[in-house]
């Protein structure tokens, strides 16, 4: 693999830099910039996405003919690693979960009626969106086999869909919504994903759940569906391919999550950095101890070898691959660093750290979620080991090139 950034991409992570240096970066010092969720005001956001737009900097993961970059996955981890130097950085690039995998998959599959009423929209910034998938014990959560929220068909072809879902990112602001549901019990073929908005009338916001670290916007919130009529139309691909868009959907999803947290990984870093140059105790600055240098010195090399795993699974999902065993390493190694730089980071900022005079407590709140969402830790070890178990020593093989 050829690590060098082309030209093309190095000018727009550049810029995205420059940016989030420029623009960003200096928001996150006032409260007023935050809501009561502890994310950056819907108003500032707004104006911040308009100065983006204009700079030629929205939404790099999109194809042109969507209108973003069109990057590419490689392109993609370099931008994002950059945006997320900000806590507020993704949102502004129209490049925040859930609306990013939510967009990637509607370019990818949805017709094209599906993808004028329910893509431009999101691209464009508009609307936001959410994908409702996760139920309540004893339904579905890493285990999509276990779903329970039904689509029940009518003789129209329209579908009524009844269950709770919960922990759906978003949802309280979004307007544009992916959901899955199960249309018959085969075990392969038995989910369908649908389309629909949020003023159709039977279903409803039961609650907003309360959760430990800042929000993203719309919060994660517990659903109820009484007879949502969906036409046939809003049926994602076909009746009873919504495993297989949900595999389309969150495997990149789960990368994209990787490369973000990877640059408040670096940050907190710098953070980290910047203040055991200044801090002195007992005769000498805080960067001269070796107990401090070891520490930094370890989670550099944690980082970078999350880099080198997010590369290697971009570079794979660029060239056909599904990735799927290179994702689960990459979510497993950047999730556990992310929470590892931040408590690094805030050991050596020591009482500041802990404080809100910087934003490592914020980012080790955020942190603590990273190794649940999208597949905790131990479900990706387990896919790791399947792959294992299946291809033995060729675990490890590398790409041949064709002669």
């Amino acid at each position: 693999m050829d690590f060098t950034l082309p030209p093309a991409i190095e000018d727009v992570r550049s810029r995205i830099a420059a940016f989030v240096e420029r623009e960003i970066m200096p928001l996150e010092a006032d409260p007023a910039s935050y809501d009561a969720h502890e994310n950056i005001r819907i108003d500032l956001l707004d104006a911040m996405r308009a100065k983006a737009r204009a700079a030629g900097l929205w939404c790099v993961q999109l194809g042109p003919e969507s209108g973003g970059l069109g990057l590419g996955r490689v392109g993609m981890a370099a931008c994002y690693e950059a945006m997320n130097r900000s806590i507020f950085g993704p949102a502004v690039f129209n490049s925040a979960a859930p609306d990013d995998g939510n967009m990637m998959l509607l370019e990818k599959v949805a017709t094209p009626a599906q993808k004028t009423r329910w893509l431009e929209p999101i691209a464009s910034g508009a609307v936001r969106s959410a994908f409702v998938m996760t139920e309540p014990h004893p339904g579905s959560g890493s285990d999509p086999s276990m779903m329970l929220t039904r689509a029940e068909k009518q003789p129209d072809g329209s579908y009524r869909i009844y269950g709770r879902k919960w922990f759906i990112t978003g949802a309280e602001e979004a307007a544009h919504f992916i959901l899955m549901a199960r249309t018959s019990d085969d075990a392969r073929k038995g989910l369908t994903a649908f389309l629909f908005h949020r003023d159709q009338p039977g279903w409803r916001i039961l609650r907003r759940i309360p959760i430990m670290g800042p929000e993203e916007h719309g919060g994660h919130c517990e659903l109820g569906f009484d007879g949502l009529t969906i036409p046939p139309e809003d049926v994602l691909m076909n009746e009873g391919d919504g495993l297989r868009a949900t595999q389309i959907r969150l495997g990149p999803a789960r990368l994209t999550h990787c490369m973000r947290w990877l640059g408040l990984a670096k940050r907190c870093v710098e953070i980290a950095r910047a203040y055991a140059a200044e801090r002195q105790g007992f005769g000498v600055v805080l960067a001269e101890r070796e107990s401090v240098q070891m520490k930094l010195g370890q989670i550099a090399m944690a980082i970078e070898i999350g880099r080198l795993l997010v590369m290697k699974a971009a570079w794979e999902l660029d060239r056909g691959g599904l990735a799927r065993k290179e994702i689960s390493m990459a979510k497993i190694q950047a999730a556990n660093t992310l929470h590892q730089a931040a408590d690094i980071a805030i050991q050596i900022n020591g009482a500041r750290g802990y404080s809100r005079d910087t934003v490592l407590e914020w980012v080790y709140r955020y942190a603590r979620q990273a190794r649940l969402v999208d597949g905790a830790d131990e479900v990706h070890q387990m896919v790791l080991n399947r792959f294992l178990s299946k291809e033995e020593t060729g675990f490890w093989s590398w790409p041949v090139a064709a002669s």
